[in-house]
């Protein structure tokens, strides 16, 4: 099971020139949609001057939530280009912003797609690209009397990390990385009196 996967650690950018028109791109960490409103709306307004302003990015560790944007550049020529680097590259919650200033000298559709390919190269040649694990969380209650049974069971597990709120009764808040979870989650459960909770979020 693959359980890790690949993103950039900081904002990096890109530069390339074609035929006078100038391609400056940028990609940025995020993680939700939100974002990349919010990001979009600051490059229109940076580069408001610009003929284009195109994009392209990937969400979540499956890599099924994408979307594309030529903004005007004839289809498929920009938006497209761009996250194919993406997926070539194998990233996620990421998102490439291509700025471009026309040089006065059409490209045409071939021209356009590799200078939008080669602009987001640029960016992503000059990340920083970090690997992260997927991780599954629980929680997890049981009377104190248990808690050393609790102990010796995670201590077996290196990527196990916890959260405790020791009062009454003891509650824990486990991750732990996702090939690895329902063997921890078995163990746990096989402990009479341990109540095992997996949570609908999936964190990094």
């Amino acid at each position: 099971m693959k359980d890790t996967y690949k993103t950039i650690a900081k904002v990096a950018e890109g530069y390339i020139n074609e035929r006078k028109s100038k391609f400056f791109s940028y990609i940025l960490p995020i993680k939700t949609e939100e974002e990349v409103k919010d990001i979009l709306e600051e490059y229109r307004k940076k580069y408001y001057d610009a003929r284009h302003v195109c994009w392209a990015y990937m969400l979540g560790t499956s890599r099924e939530n994408f979307r594309a944007n030529d903004d005007g550049e004839p289809s498929g020529t920009a938006g497209r280009p761009i996250l194919g680097q993406i997926n070539s590259n194998e990233l996620t919650d990421v998102l490439i912003i291509v700025v471009r200033y026309f040089g006065g000298t059409l490209l045409g559709t071939g021209g356009l797609g590799r200078a939008y390919k080669d602009a987001a190269a640029a960016a992503i040649e000059n990340a920083t690209i970090i690997e992260k694990t997927i991780d599954d969380t629980y929680l997890i209650h049981f009377e104190y009397p248990l808690l050393n049974d609790v102990m010796r069971i995670l201590n077996q597990f290196e990527s196990v990390q916890w959260r405790q709120n020791f009062t009454e009764t003891c509650e824990m808040e486990l991750k732990i990385r996702k090939k690895q979870s329902e063997n921890l989650s078995g163990l746990l459960s096989s402990i009479y009196g341990v109540e095992v909770t997996k949570t609908e979020k999936e964190s990094d």
